[in-house]
């Protein structure tokens, strides 16, 4: 059972990624699939709160945009979405944060705090490549009815800025946990 803090955390990282959706994407190719701040906001949600918790964020933040919440990429909502070209980062967004999350929990419970910043963007850029491509590039190919390689191809596009992104949520989950020691792993006392 969840405390009041660990609901209230749930909520505030369910709004920040809502948030990262409204700065407009950068709509690249021709398969609708725009490069967003999302996948920034899913990786810091699983490398800060854990994985449970940032599973249940992720899922707090679909549920509102399939029940009709504008909190897409672009303003869109529903579950119509699912069918386009970005489908399946939408469905890596949850594993996504979920195995970040996990990652972050062993990292904090086994690293010492100098080399948990490696560890996490090493994490993240593994759970990247395995949760968010590898369901984007699958969504592409049933979705779009792309070959394997034409779905692999369009999504290489994506890479150098993820690995950015994931530079970046791994140095603001560093902070994070610097700030608030026990927000992932509850000291006992």
């Amino acid at each position: 059972m969840w405390d009041a803090q660990s609901l209230a955390l749930v909520a505030v990282f369910a709004a920040i990624i809502a948030a990262s959706a409204i700065v407009p994407g950068i709509p690249v190719g021709s398969f609708g699939v725009p490069i967003t701040l999302q996948t920034l906001a899913i990786m810091l949600t699983g490398l800060v709160l854990g994985g449970s918790r940032a599973a249940a964020a992720v899922a707090l933040y679909l549920l509102l945009a399939f029940a009709g919440l504008p909190i897409f990429s672009g303003g869109r909502a529903g579950l119509h979405v699912l069918a386009a070209g970005s489908g399946g980062y939408i469905v890596g967004f949850l594993f996504a944060a979920f195995l970040a999350g996990i990652a972050a929990e062993q990292i904090i419970r086994h690293l010492p705090v100098k080399r948990r910043g490696v560890w996490f963007f090493l994490a993240a850029i593994v759970v990247t490549v395995a949760a968010s491509h590898m369901l984007g590039v699958l969504g592409m190919m049933v979705n779009l009815k792309l070959s394997w390689q034409a779905a692999f191809a369009a999504d290489l596009i994506f890479y150098p800025g993820d690995i950015l992104k994931d530079a970046l949520a791994s140095v603001a989950a560093v902070a994070a946990h610097r700030a608030f020691p026990d927000v992932l792993v509850r000291r006992v006392r």
